[in-house]
């Protein structure tokens, strides 16, 4: 598995190749003539990069692969985290409904802040409930995790009366 300072040093590496390889193939010797039409000017050397565009667009799709694999690793990693994380939540709640709810309060957005400042976090907690439950600061800069803790044990004690629209 390639680092990411292993995959930039290559992508640069690449990228510095190609155009040094264009001009090092050379055109046919032509010269262009210098600035408004003049011969004399500074001269510039004729170079057909027709060849480099099949390579080019092969690294292009090369990396547009990587990068989706990585991503996609990257996603399975973070859920399969995520869900051990919260296998014992407090009370049997699911994952499920701790999503809907989460996703009808806030978009599944851990930071958001309501527009009068009142409900905070993922789940929209007020700073009062959100201490009833052994949160402490502010909820909207809790971990994730610990607000879907804390959602959790909420759950538990009082089930869906908390979220009244949502749960």
């Amino acid at each position: 598995m390639l680092t990411k300072r292993t995959y930039s040093a290559t992508v640069l590496l690449v990228a510095l190749a190609f155009p040094v390889a264009a001009l090092a193939a050379g055109g046919d010797g032509d010269r262009d003539r210098g600035a408004g039409g003049r011969t004399g000017g500074p001269a510039v050397k004729r170079v057909d990069l027709s060849p480099l565009t099949r390579p080019v667009r092969s690294l292009h799709r090369a990396i547009d692969a990587g990068v989706r694999r990585i991503r996609r690793q990257r996603r399975a990693h973070l859920g399969e985290e995520r869900r051990r994380a919260l296998a014992t939540l407090p009370g049997g709640v699911s994952l499920s409904t701790l999503e809907a709810i989460a996703s009808c309060e806030s978009g599944g957005d851990p930071t958001i802040v309501s527009s009068d400042g009142s409900y905070r976090g993922k789940y929209q907690f007020s700073y009062g409930t959100w201490a009833s439950v052994g949160g402490s600061g502010d909820p909207a800069a809790a971990p994730e995790a610990e607000q879907d803790y804390r959602a959790a044990l909420l759950y538990s004690h009082a089930g869906s009366s908390p979220w009244p629209v949502c749960g």
